[in-house]
């Protein structure tokens, strides 16, 4: 059912691109549009490890550590049939979990001091899993993918905000704020819903992998209250989609949260562990 949604989510995004590239440019501006957009994209996804773990400060841990995290991240890699991805410690009090690279032979997963100190083994067990199912279904390329056709949306508003291939829509003001506002917006809605089904996705993936759904629902319940009592000291919004935990609360951000609701999440772990592992 996720790998059907994300599909569909998916050709969504594409038709909005064709139809919105047809009317701004034709093909010759959809195609400028999708290969800077492509270009921007492609360097941030190449080279999100590095940079995101330098943002964060983050600390490898190795075999030779004695570290916990490292033990347990090394038995659910053999579970999964992955290759043992590079393991980072965060030195930040926000707890909180993300994987990053371009496939699973260049992943690395990486955790907060503050995740370490209030999950059991068997919660950051199943987060940590959580994350391998991310590196498992290459959610950081279809991330990236859907983030390419999301700008270049954007970009294609830009363009007929400035008047750059109008394609007859002059005296059309309705159809000029169309393209500029809702386009963007629409393509930014679809590819935050990308972004929560993968999420979804990654839920059931790492309590396969695991065999804890239960002890993965647990842990986000404590991450639910402790990312609100210790948030990010070196945070960025944009990052918010490598989280487990969505840092960011309130107002609107249900509908462009790039995470679906922690009850939601919980329940539906909850409903797995019951009818698939027979546990209550």
């Amino acid at each position: 059912m996720n790998r059907t949604r994300t599909f569909f989510l998916m050709v969504l995004l594409t038709i909005l691109f064709v139809v919105i590239g047809g009317a701004v440019g034709g093909r010759q501006g959809a195609f400028m549009a999708f290969v800077v957009a492509a270009a921007m994209n492609f360097f941030s996804y190449w080279f999100s490890d590095k940079m995101i773990l330098k943002r964060y400060a983050a600390s490898q841990v190795g075999p030779e550590d004695q570290s916990r995290l490292y033990k347990i991240i090394a038995d659910l890699a053999q579970n999964a049939g992955l290759p043992m991805p590079k393991v980072f410690v965060i030195p930040e009090r926000n707890p909180n979990a993300f994987a990053t690279g371009r496939n699973p032979e260049h992943a690395a997963v990486a955790a907060t001091e503050g995740i370490l100190k209030i999950l059991d083994d068997d919660e950051l067990s199943g987060v940590m899993a959580h994350e391998l199912a991310h590196v498992k279904n290459r959610d950081i390329l279809t991330g990236t993918i859907a983030a390419t056709f999301a700008g270049a949306v954007a970009m294609l508003g830009q363009f007929a905000r400035f008047g750059v291939g109008s394609q007859g829509r002059r005296g059309n003001p309705l159809g000029t704020m169309l393209i500029v506002i809702g386009a963007p917006l629409g393509a930014m809605l679809i590819r935050m819903a990308v972004s929560r089904v993968r999420e979804y996705a990654a839920d059931e993936g790492g309590a396969e992998i695991s065999r804890e759904p239960l002890a993965l629902a647990t842990a986000l319940e404590k991450l639910h209250r402790g990312v609100q009592l210790a948030p990010l000291t070196r945070g960025n919004p944009a990052h918010s989609h490598m989280f487990i935990m969505n840092p960011f609360f309130g107002g609107l951000q249900r509908l462009f949260s790039t995470h679906p609701p922690v009850e939601e999440r919980i329940r539906r772990l909850r409903l797995l562990a019951e009818n698939q592992y027979g546990m209550r």
